[in-house]
């Protein structure tokens, strides 16, 4: 029995590695090497294309505070209006999602699994690098796209007004409280993500619903939120200081461990021993091919 061991891991990985690439109904492990491997993809992308990526993410996730913008400017009040107008949230994260567009968020999942999966400095360093050049560029895009909105006459001074109103929640709670809403928002974003490989063409739906929560919620999320707070710094209702200290750090503190931990590590656990096999049969592979 001991001699057939290995050759039941290798029948197993293949079964995987086809699921894999003929996804139907995933279980856990599935999902998690279809995520994987595409974070080894982005972790090897050029840095140019990953910051042109992010800052085209930068500017359309604007759409998810002009949408709603708009639409609180034409909805009579009422207690069902914050249902419609929340719901426009979720346009911005249509187009980046489905435009395949890099947003922090999605990047505390994605690359997190390659790196759960080959623990080294080398990985580490490609995790670091990857978020460092998507967060700097759907930042710096969220502060070009919110100078646009605030100082230029594309949107009549009504719905500019609503643009204000709604932007003030993003600094208006305590430093804590932001962490906690910036935990949840990364939990239901990395869900998302989570979910999307087995969505198939309900992956719309899935990501108006998931995006419709966290702002139906009032949760924080780092890439959104900066437009809005951007748009406050933009207009002289907060300064940089305001923004660094009741948005920016807590919202990244929460958006991240929010992803990583509670999602990326805590999914890890469900299928540790699978990915350990997996890693297993690679490497044996892998021998073999340089023998």
């Amino acid at each position: 029995m001991a001699e057939r061991k290995p050759d039941d891991k290798e029948a197993r990985h293949d079964a995987h590695k086809e699921a894999v690439a003929e996804i139907g109904r995933p279980d856990a492990f599935v999902l998690h090497e279809v995520i994987r491997r595409e974070g080894n993809e982005e972790l090897r992308r050029d840095g140019g294309a990953l910051f042109l990526s992010a800052f085209a993410a930068g500017l359309s996730i604007a759409l998810s505070l002009i949408v709603p913008g708009v639409l609180k400017t034409h909805l009579p009040e009422g207690e069902w209006t914050k249902l419609l107008t929340t719901m426009g949230y979720a346009v911005g994260f249509l187009v980046v999602v489905l435009g395949r567009q890099q947003l922090f968020t999605e990047n505390t999942i994605t690359p997190i699994l390659p790196l759960l999966h080959d623990r080294s400095a080398k990985t580490a360093w490609r995790v670091l690098r990857l978020w460092a050049i998507v967060l700097s560029g759907n930042i710096l895009a969220t502060l070009a796209i919110a100078t646009v909105l605030a100082h230029t006459g594309a949107f009549e001074p009504s719905v500019k007004a609503a643009f204000a109103e709604i932007s003030h929640q993003a600094i208006a709670f305590p430093f804590w409280d932001t962490v906690l809403k910036a935990i949840f928002a990364g939990w239901m974003i990395a869900l998302m993500v989570w979910f999307l490989p087995a969505t198939g063409t309900a992956a719309p739906l899935v990501i108006f619903l998931m995006t419709w929560l966290v702002s139906l919620c009032g949760l924080a999320h780092i890439v959104a939120g900066s437009v809005e707070a951007f748009y406050l710094v933009v207009t002289g209702a907060a300064t940089m200081g305001e923004y660094a200290e009741r948005f920016f750090v807590p919202t990244l503190v929460g958006n991240v461990f929010g992803g990583m931990t509670l999602v990326a590590v805590l999914n890890y656990g469900q299928v540790a021993p699978e990915v350990e096999e997996s890693r297993e049969v690679e490497e044996a592979e892998g021998g073999a091919n340089r023998d």
